[in-house]
């Protein structure tokens, strides 16, 4: 029976919240055969309960697939109120399943456990939670998987379409660190736009590259946040959300990022490659500085979707990439 603080909700968030530990477009999909029905009678997943409704389904909850899982992964709540969080993404973690490792850890899943535990249930070993979710959390937006920082959750259906809304209206704006190669030629305080068509590169599946014919409009806003000799430190705003594009865009014009096995160089960083005269020790190997993207998701701003005003929220820097720019400050300082 629909209580009062479900009533007004759409019966697939109802059940979303009601099997938190089954696959959501399951969910969908059972109601739009007929085996979930609100008062007797078969429906729509956007139909909207009220209070007292009777919800009953047809179908085997003990075979359907689950939910996107966390795996144990911890992740950190930066800012948060009753219908919005902004989360610090670890280096390595998908924030969706990967279509090649379904099973393996993601955001989305490690969100969704930590709404399990709130709600006074384990949620991480598969088991029925005790006790409905108090809300399921919703990504509105992606960073890559080896890029840290700052990510928008929505705890309700309102505030996902609200976000998204303003996501749509370019009402959200996002400020990434990249450490690239090269010494990025801009004056203290200057800006400039880089903006250059992207479009799928059809020479290598999961690539993006730079095409005039047929790419998409993109534009990134970059200015200089610290020079090393050889390296620089930038400050990258995206003004469309092409896939990687900040990555493509600072690749295009000769600065890919330090360490990119897809767009530059290297997968990794090594101290030995910065630093004149660096000697291992015997029978040791070398540890790189940071062996994931040199890229951080340091700041997001937006337009809270219940109209109370604009929310600003910044993510640290990484020990990885910290300790790495800690090295370039020590062995290469920028030029006189």
């Amino acid at each position: 029976m629909v209580s009062e603080d479900r009533s007004g909700l759409e019966l697939d968030e109802f059940l979303c919240l009601t099997f938190p530990l089954v696959n959501k477009g399951y969910l969908r999909d059972q109601v739009r055969a007929g085996l979930v029905l609100v008062d007797g009678s078969s429906t729509s997943p956007s139909k909207r309960l009220r209070i007292h409704q009777v919800v009953s389904i047809d179908f085997d909850l003990d075979g359907a697939p689950a939910a996107p899982r966390g795996r144990g992964v911890r992740v950190q709540v930066l800012w948060e109120d009753a219908s919005v969080m902004v989360v610090d993404k670890p280096a390595g973690l998908a924030v969706e399943p990967e279509r090649w490792n379904r099973a393996g850890a993601c955001l989305s899943g490690a969100l969704l456990e930590l709404a399990c535990e709130r709600s006074g249930g384990r949620g991480d070993d598969g088991r029925s939670v005790a006790g409905e979710l108090e809300f399921r959390p919703r990504l509105v937006h992606r960073i890559d998987k080896d890029t840290t920082g700052v990510l928008i959750v929505a705890k309700t259906i309102e505030a996902e379409r609200g976000l998204r809304r303003a996501f749509d209206e370019g009402r959200v704006s996002k400020r990434y660190l990249a450490l690239v190669e090269g010494e990025y030629a801009l004056e203290d305080g200057e800006e400039t736009i880089v903006d250059l068509p992207i479009a799928p590169d059809a020479r290598r599946t999961g690539r993006m590259c730079v095409r005039e014919a047929g790419g998409k409009p993109s534009r990134t806003r970059v200015a200089v946040e610290r020079r090393f000799r050889g390296y620089t430190l930038l400050r990258c705003e995206p003004l469309t959300g092409r896939t990687h594009q900040i990555r493509v865009h600072l690749a295009a014009q000769g600065f890919p990022l330090v360490v990119d096995p897809l767009y530059g160089r290297r997968p990794a960083l090594l101290l030995s490659e910065l630093k004149r005269g660096y000697k291992s020790k015997p029978g040791r190997v070398e540890h790189p500085l940071i062996d994931r993207l040199t890229l951080h998701a340091l700041e997001v701003a937006f337009p809270h979707p219940e109209g109370d005003g604009d929310v600003r929220v910044e993510a640290p820097v990484p020990r990885d990439l910290a300790r790495a720019l800690k090295q370039l400050d020590k062995v290469r300082p920028p030029r006189l």
